[in-house]
């Protein structure tokens, strides 16, 4: 599978943005921005995001196209990684296979991540590149409105 990771610019928002307003996504993702609608918020948010040398952020290009992005970034004293692919390209392993490419790249550990209780997807993924299930925790998903269960996990190596 011909995957590429090159850092995020300003130009590749317009194409994550319009993956991230597709509503199945954002019910699967469920830990969303109030609005992921809202145009200038999110380009706010991502402008700031990219420029900012504590995250990294990677546009992942499969075919010549923009599937999606994956980055790390610390939370709470913890490395978290995150990443969205355009549903039309799901279940073709992109995930997996960008996730994989970023941890080699990223030289912090352990690494951690969070998935919404029922995104099996997301869950296999991290699985997949050497994550371990930490536990659980409750927070408010904005895309469900309401407070459901995630999964945490982890990646020491």
């Amino acid at each position: 599978m011909n995957i590429i990771l090159r850092k995020t610019t300003d130009e590749d928002l317009e194409t994550l943005f319009l993956y991230q307003t597709d509503e199945e996504s954002n019910q699967m993702a469920a830990f969303t921005s109030e609005n992921p609608n809202d145009r200038n918020a999110y380009f706010d948010k991502w402008l700031k995001i990219i420029i900012n040398p504590k995250i990294n952020m990677q546009t992942i290009i499969h075919d010549n196209l923009i599937v999606g992005s994956v980055l790390h970034f610390d939370m709470m004293s913890e490395t978290n990684v995150s990443y969205w692919i355009g549903r039309k390209h799901w279940g073709n392993g992109i995930a997996t296979m960008a996730l994989k490419l970023f941890i080699e790249q990223v030289n912090k550990r352990p690494l951690f991540g969070r998935v919404a209780y029922d995104n099996f997807g997301s869950q296999k993924v991290l699985v997949n590149c050497g994550f371990k299930t930490i536990g659980e925790e409750y927070g408010f998903a904005n895309a469900r409105e309401k407070e459901i269960k995630e999964f945490l996990y982890k990646l020491e190596k």
